[in-house]
């Protein structure tokens, strides 16, 4: 695990080197949150809809790996497919199934939101 001044280290390394690319031209963005060891970089090809996507893979992720005990998992979980399904269909037509699949995604959200309401009330 690394200390909180290796961490920090490394980041003042990595910024000189994308210092260093972004002089020779190279389209780099680099985002950081320290207070949780965080770094992103993204390049010249990364667009908004794709930096979308990626961030609901690590909240689908999050889902995935959840217990379903867990009073929240459903919504989250149901929240990231219809968002990774709107995600993907950004630049083209939705399915009638998509849209059938959205709907059986927001039932289920509703249904955990009463549970979890239910829960709220004991």
């Amino acid at each position: 695990m690394m200390s909180d001044n290796s961490f920090q280290a490394f980041y003042d390394e990595l910024q000189l080197l994308v210092e260093k690319f972004e002089k020779k031209q190279t389209q780099i963005k680099m985002e950081s949150d320290l207070d949780y060891d965080s770094i992103k970089i993204f390049g010249e090809r990364m667009d908004s809809v794709t930096r979308a996507k990626l961030g609901v893979d690590d909240a689908a992720e999050l889902a995935y790996t959840t217990a379903e005990h867990h009073p929240y998992w459903a919504v989250l979980y149901n929240c990231t497919e219809i968002t990774k399904t709107m995600l993907e269909k950004w630049h083209d037509e939705i399915t009638t199934e998509q849209l059938d699949e959205i709907k059986w995604n927001l039932k289920e959200i509703q249904n955990s939101i009463s549970n979890i309401e239910n829960k709220l009330k004991k």
